[in-house]
């Protein structure tokens, strides 16, 4: 059987292009679970993939995707049986290996997850591995001590994916946030999600750099690094802590070591790629029953197959806000478990 995927291709001048095919079943990966794919979602990470940005595909052609949600056709995995809902985020699916853009995926077991309970395939999506990246950065923020009573939490880059479903599951956790962002435009939406306040970025980052400065956050989830980040540290009230998970900004860190010394802070890399199997499935339980759906609906985007190329370019652009989800396959089972 056949199935419609986005494929990407790049020719003997290096020129990398996408379009939408019938590819034959023998062309899935090697796995040992099938899925029927209903929604995808559009990370940062999917932007360079589908333009070849950052060398994260080194094998064409090649199906990206880095995050999914469907069904599943065939196992030979007695974890998963036939007609059983899943997610799949990280492993480097829709990288080194075909992802969510296309009806089908054949892919390890390992690497998928049940679709938590209440939520179904298009509520994944959503999530996606945007969600999942900020509820363990939340997480690990709280292992170190972060309380609502500790004060305030600073979100940057928070019209994004990342940024946005941070702010609206601290809010209903309880936590009063600030968020930072370039795009002022998104003021009241962000406010709407629960942000006490809204940061310009342009505004932050002029204030006078000094090697320390007014303690003010409590904890910080950064999703931009370079000059945001470096700045944000110096701010960091005495124990608090940064859970750092982007790069929108930059890779490199400016920074000194008097916060940490002297103010006792924590810096703290977020990583969804390689996550084990039971942190994922108590993130995703966690985030079932904190984030508003309802509240973020706003903030949903859907494209097709066909509009990736150019939904590609927005993202990387920095002109996507919140979550852009990919309709794919048309799903029999797509209602709340």
């Amino acid at each position: 059987m056949g199935f419609r995927a986005l494929l990407t291709d790049k020719d003997a001048e290096g020129k990398v292009t996408s379009s939408v095919q019938m590819l034959d079943d023998a062309r899935l990966p090697e796995g040992n679970v099938t899925v029927d794919i209903d929604w995808a979602g559009l990370n940062y990470k999917d932007g360079l993939c589908l333009t070849g940005g950052g060398g994260l595909v080194r094998t064409y052609p090649h199906v990206g995707g880095i995050d999914f949600a469907g069904t599943v056709r065939d196992s030979s995995d007695a974890r998963y049986k036939v007609g059983d809902q899943v997610v799949l985020t990280g492993w480097r699916v829709g990288e080194t290996h075909w992802g969510g853009y296309a009806e089908r995926a054949r892919v390890n077991a390992d690497w998928l997850v049940p679709l938590p309970q209440g939520l179904t395939t298009r509520d994944a999506m959503i999530v996606g591995t945007a969600g999942l990246t900020a509820m363990l950065a939340i997480d690990r923020l709280e292992a170190a001590g972060l309380t609502p009573e500790a004060g305030e939490v600073l979100v940057t880059g928070a019209a994004g994916g990342v940024g946005t479903i941070a702010i609206s599951m601290l809010a209903r956790l309880g936590y009063q946030v600030a968020a930072l962002s370039g795009r002022p435009q998104h003021a009241e939406a962000l406010k709407a999600l629960g942000a006490a306040s809204v940061v310009d970025r342009n505004e932050f980052l002029a204030q006078p750099d000094k090697v320390l400065e007014s303690a003010r956050w409590a904890a910080v989830i950064d999703n931009v690094g370079g000059k945001v980040l470096g700045k944000v540290l110096k701010q960091v009230k005495y124990g608090g802590s940064v859970a750092s998970i982007g790069n929108a900004g930059g890779i490199e860190l400016s920074t000194n070591v008097l916060p940490f010394i002297l103010r006792g802070i924590s810096l703290f890399g977020i990583d969804s790629v390689m996550q084990p199997y039971s942190t994922r499935v108590a993130a995703w339980a966690r985030i079932a029953g904190t984030f508003d759906l309802g509240a973020y609906a706003g903030l949903v985007r859907e494209v097709g197959l066909e509009e990736l190329p150019e939904a590609a370019r927005e993202i990387l652009a920095g002109e996507v806000k919140g979550r852009m989800l990919v309709k794919v396959g048309e799903s029999l089972w797509d209602t709340p478990s």
